[in-house]
């Protein structure tokens, strides 16, 4: 099935797809693990796929990459996302950053209204309810890296390079960039990163701490994947998704955190999800947890002032 995406159809419109290895949208495409898989597995992959164009973001990448993860967030079938490039061995680019024969139109923007579509893809990756694997199998710059820093693991080919080329192109960090990186590798080494605009390899001290494995481009997919397996597995969705929301959106004091980790802490306590991770360890068996964040979320979630994306998605609608 083919779906293009108009801008009159919120994602939270689009009915879930009965298999996702035959939905489609421009620029990428799904595969199930494994792929031979009829029906929606607990991992699924997104696949950047223009190879021809060393996988470069186009507008058309970004609006299938912004429905894809909202179409996995909310599909209980799913239980974690690996985003990979399409398999280049001659290349051996994961994404080109953005494709500079298209530019970067902006129509009838403003200064006031303008939304970077990278950082559109990010928050709908760091919004998305299932755990995130980037499976860079091969270079990624600019947009290219910048759109995997919301994702809750990456893991690198020791034969690539990932640069923040911003510097030499005359832009501006992108993609919520700004907010991740420093917050993944420390500041001093973001500063360096995009000072220099260098693209560096993986195993490069600056950029080593972003990456949980590096390996060969051959094996970058298989351990993202073998990852997933053990993410979807063996680990609640609710869990995952609360703790990533703690470390990113969490107080500013111990007192405070001590508050909030107390409160969603006793919700556990009543959960179904604790009560089944109790048992499948002392049956010693693997976990069965069917907790979302739809039906077994904090009551207070989100607990962070959400003003700021309301008016961000107003202005964003008013766009469309």
């Amino acid at each position: 099935m083919s779906y293009e995406r108009k801008n009159t159809t919120p994602v939270a419109d689009i009915p879930l797809p009965k298999s996702y290895a035959t939905f489609h949208l421009p620029d990428i495409r799904f595969q199930h693990h494994p792929a031979s898989s009829p029906t929606v597995t607990p991992v699924v992959l997104v696949v950047l796929d223009r190879p021809k164009a060393k996988n470069a973001f186009s507008p058309d990448m970004a609006r299938s990459l912004i429905t894809a993860f909202g179409l996995l967030s909310r599909d209980a079938r799913v239980r974690c996302v690996v985003l990979t490039g399409s398999d280049m061995t001659n290349n051996r680019t994961f994404c080109a950053g953005a494709d500079l024969d298209i530019g970067f139109p902006t129509g009838v923007d403003t200064r006031t209204n303008h939304r970077d579509s990278g950082g559109s893809v990010s928050l709908a990756i760091h919004r998305c309810h299932k755990p995130v694997i980037a499976a860079m199998n091969g270079s990624g710059v600019g947009v290219g890296i910048t759109m995997t820093l919301p994702a809750d693991i990456r893991v690198a080919s020791n034969k690539g390079k990932y640069g923040f080329v911003f510097s030499r192109r005359g832009l501006v960090m992108e993609a919520c960039s700004s907010y991740f990186l420093p917050r993944l590798i420390g500041r001093s080494a973001a500063v360096y990163l995009t000072t220099t605009g260098s693209a560096l390899p993986a195993s490069h001290k600056m950029l080593a701490p972003l990456f949980a494995e590096i390996v060969d481009p051959d094996k970058v997919l298989p351990t993202a994947l073998g990852l997933a397996e053990d993410i979807a597995a063996n680990t609640s969705p609710v869990s995952t998704r609360v703790m990533k929301d703690m470390l990113y959106s969490g107080p500013d004091t111990p007192e405070e955190a001590h508050l909030l980790e107390s409160s969603l802490l006793f919700q556990r306590f009543q959960g179904r999800d604790l009560q089944e991770g109790i048992a499948s360890f002392k049956e010693k068996r693997a976990p069965n947890f069917k907790g979302t964040m739809e039906e077994d979320g904090p009551v207070e979630w989100p607990w962070w002032d959400t003003k700021v994306i309301e008016r961000a998605d107003e202005v964003e609608k008013a766009r469309l």
